[in-house]
């Protein structure tokens, strides 16, 4: 099978699935014991004749099937609908965010990846000695550590204590943003060539980069690890050191290659992870992103910004476990596409 056509094939099952995600979070937003007209019309003090218009408004008066089905609409028309917390449609509001969401996550797959396959192939062929030890041990904190916890002790540690790293924000105070070219501070920084900018949004973006990516560098770390100790005891390694082939060959051209493709199917499946788990870092961090607006949705009862988001996230998981797939051909000549 071409390359296309499987790429067509893919996208075609993602209206299923995205139909799916809209039944179940529209289903589990409208049966919540909460009235979201009598929260968008001010509260416990609204006057009854607001909550009603409001009602007719959002079709919250209809039954919930009809209600879907006003929703599904709008889907087709490109329409998320209005987010009545901030009083402009959902899709300006994930324009706003999205980047600064997608920027961070991207960073902490930058810092989780890399570190993720140095630190396994290091644990792997120096098994059991002290760097092997170190990294199942950062492995082990990286499963366990709580990610908000993790996000004020490194506040804590380097915000307070000892200030080198700042507390919040995606800039210092008086720091102007770059011109919005793409959304993503560092890449607009570089295409209007202001270094300053650029160093205060990686600054900025270290602590709460890491504090995202520690869980997947732990997860990365330890099935790369795995993976290359079962292709370190396969026949044809020991074939390879049989002929006199380097170390250094063995692992990176032989083994590397083929314990790879477990870590790229977690490394796909995380990205989608983060940008959905995004929501405690970028609130601890004040972080201007997707997460925090999804939190502020939740709370205030903002039913089309909730679903928005969650639409968006589905729609990355699925592009990113294509990207995978397609990586697989990449890494591996053998894998053929058609029979994924």
């Amino acid at each position: 099978m071409k390359i296309w056509e499987y790429i067509v094939r893919r996208l075609l099952l993602l209206i299923p699935v995205l139909i799916g995600v809209t039944i179940i979070t529209f289903t589990i937003s409208h049966v919540i014991p909460a009235d979201p007209a009598r929260q968008f019309a001010g509260g416990p003090k609204a006057q009854p004749e607001t909550i009603e218009r409001i009602r007719e408004q959002l079709h919250l008066n209809e039954p919930l099937w009809v209600q879907y089905f006003y929703y599904l609409n709008d889907l087709i028309h490109f329409n998320l609908g209005r987010s009545y917390l901030e009083s402009r449609p959902v899709s300006d509001s994930l324009a706003q965010y999205f980047p600064a969401t997608f920027e961070l996550t991207i960073y902490a797959m930058f810092i989780s990846i890399p570190l993720g396959i140095i630190g396994g192939i290091i644990s792997a062929i120096r098994r059991n000695k002290i760097s092997d030890h170190i990294t199942r041990f950062i492995a082990i904190l990286g499963y366990s550590l709580p990610i908000f916890w993790l996000a004020l002790i490194l506040q804590y540690t380097f915000a307070y204590q000892y200030p080198i790293l700042p507390l919040e924000g995606r800039l210092s105070i008086g720091v102007s943003a770059p011109s919005a070219i793409t959304g993503f501070y560092t890449i607009d920084s570089i295409l209007t060539a202001d270094p300053g900018t650029l160093g205060n949004a990686l600054y900025h973006l270290a602590m709460p980069a890491f504090t995202l990516g520690f869980a997947t560098l732990a997860l990365v770390l330890r099935m790369t690890r795995s993976s290359m100790l079962e292709v370190l005891g396969e026949d044809y390694i020991r074939t390879a050191r049989a002929k006199g082939l380097s170390e250094r060959k063995v692992i990176f051209k032989h083994a590397l290659r083929n314990a790879l493709i477990p870590t790229v199917t977690v490394s796909g499946l995380q990205f989608g992870a983060l940008l959905g788990g995004a929501v405690l870092t970028e609130t601890i961090f004040n972080w201007p992103g997707m997460g925090r607006f999804a939190a502020d949705a939740v709370r205030g009862l903002d039913f089309n910004s909730v679903m928005g988001f969650t639409l968006i996230v589905a729609i990355i998981y699925v592009v990113a476990n294509l990207i995978v797939d397609l990586l697989y051909a990449v890494i591996d000549p053998r894998v053929k596409l058609g029979g994924l």
